[in-house]
């Protein structure tokens, strides 16, 4: 960074506390933080911009900030008087990322949260518990509020160049909010919900840090190995004019950004490794019919998948 905001004593505060002196110090027009301006950080941006919020941005690349500037931001994100003029930070960046970020800025933020000036900070990271435990630690510590977040959208795109205003339209939101006693947490969630209406969210859950990880590595994580290895078949250089709306449904995540999954699922490892070994056994049984000739026990493994794929369609959605 060009400028470090520099560290300061810190304190603690209460979410409504931070909140009602921020009204007074912010003023009435609203400005969110985005740490990372990828795919995520730069459809939260659009958003806020679009609803006419104030944005304010930080990313590594200097050519996406000055691409970003030009209709999206209303300014950088790089000290404390920036910090302070925001309602609401997104962390929207690799974990690692988003805790080195948090690590420098704690006290910073302890110090604006003492002030009545410091924004809520969330993360929007593809996993929690990594994230949330030392993160937890971090706001207590220094007494800022943190609620871990889980934006259950995207595309087989990565970068700001892909980013949408409307990516989050209708989609669940993961909140994981920190251990605490029942009324702080209903007033952190109600703010965290006022904070997130520009982007649109049809839903929100709340959960622990760890439940998000376990289903993720199978609806997410799991996806894009399995995706990836499909491609990895010589007889995929040889599908155009044989192939149509099956491979390209199994297809469309292969393509992918190596270095971030490559994080999100070393640090989901158990839970990953748990539903690949299972996918394996699956595959191992079909190999197995077919390498006997057991055309029956072949048809009963199709239809039981069948069948499973039809109850999960058929079961009511959680709200």
């Amino acid at each position: 960074m060009d400028e470090q905001m520099q560290p300061a004593e810190s304190s603690r505060s209460g979410v409504e506390a931070q909140s009602v002196a921020a009204e007074t110090a912010k003023g009435s027009s609203p400005a969110v933080g985005i740490v990372g301006l990828g795919l995520i950080g730069g459809s939260f941006a659009r958003a806020y911009a679009t609803a006419g919020w104030r944005v304010r941005a930080w990313d590594t690349d200097a050519d996406t900030l000055a691409i970003a500037r030009i209709d999206v931001l209303d300014g950088l994100l790089r000290t404390a008087e920036d910090l302070a003029q925001c309602d609401l930070v997104v962390l929207a960046a690799y974990p690692d990322a988003c805790l080195q970020w948090l690590r420098s800025h704690a006290e910073i933020l302890g110090r604006l949260a003492h002030e009545g000036k410091a924004p809520i900070v969330i993360d929007a990271a593809g996993v929690k518990e990594r994230v949330c435990v030392e993160a937890f630690d971090l706001a207590a510590e220094h007494g800022f509020s943190f609620c871990g977040a889980h934006p259950m959208a995207g595309t087989e795109f990565s970068g700001f160049a892909h980013a949408r205003a409307d990516l989050f339209r209708g989609a669940p939101m993961v909140l994981t909010p920190p251990p605490t006693n029942d009324i702080d947490r209903l007033d952190l969630l109600d703010r965290i919900h006022e904070l997130l209406e520009p982007c649109g969210f049809g839903s929100y859950s709340v959960t622990t840090p760890q439940a998000p990880d376990r289903v993720i590595a199978f609806t997410s994580q799991l996806a894009h190995v399995v995706s990836n290895a499909y491609v990895k078949s010589p007889t995929a250089r040889e599908h155009h004019g044989f192939s149509a709306g099956s491979y390209r449904d199994l297809t469309r995540v292969a393509h992918l950004n190596p270095h971030m999954w490559s994080e999100l699922m070393m640090d989901d490892a158990d839970a990953l490794g748990f539903e690949i070994e299972t996918l394996i056994d699956n595959l191992a049984a079909v190999r197995q019919a077919l390498a006997s000739g057991d055309r029956d026990g072949l048809e009963r493994l199709l239809a039981e998948g069948d069948r499973i794929k039809r109850a999960l369609d058929d079961a009511p959605r959680r709200a």
